[in-house]
């Protein structure tokens, strides 16, 4: 008898691994804007108190996928940063996609923040190819 992974057990360890997916990209994101990552800059970035960010940086810190110290900034760990390209790759993809389907832009970046999260890899495939054939100039036929 073979053991197959039922939709349920997906979701759950999805949801498991979102909010390290979405505070790397975060973090990412900071970084890249103001050159450092500090708890405020977090907080104010996730929308979430001084004390959420702390707790889950300090959950991220034993997943190795932060450091940090008091009074320091955050960085990521190469593995952090990992996978922070990784969600950020897999969230440009879903948003095209979204965009390319005529799906309003307010509706496609909040849809895609949470999409991005559960889409399997066969289904992303298939979001890039729908997304390469439609991104072809109109009127051309394939060589």
């Amino acid at each position: 008898m073979t053991s197959r992974t039922t939709p349920f057990e997906k979701v759950r360890r999805d949801h498991a691994t979102e909010t390290a997916e979405d505070y790397v990209e975060a973090v990412a994101d900071i970084l890249a804007l103001h050159g450092r990552c500090r708890v405020k800059d977090l907080a104010d970035h996730m929308g979430v108190s001084h004390v959420t960010v702390t707790r889950i940086v300090s959950r991220l810190q034993g997943e190795k996928l932060l450091e940090t110290a008091p009074y320091r900034p955050i960085r990521l760990t190469p593995r952090g940063e990992s996978l922070a390209q990784r969600s950020r790759q897999r969230h440009e993809l879903v948003l095209t996609f979204l965009r390319a389907l005529g799906v309003p832009e307010e509706d496609a970046q909040r849809d895609a923040e949470g999409i991005e999260h559960h889409v399997g890899k066969q289904t992303l495939t298939r979001m890039q190819h729908f997304v390469e054939e439609n991104a072809r100039p109109r009127g051309r036929t394939r060589p």
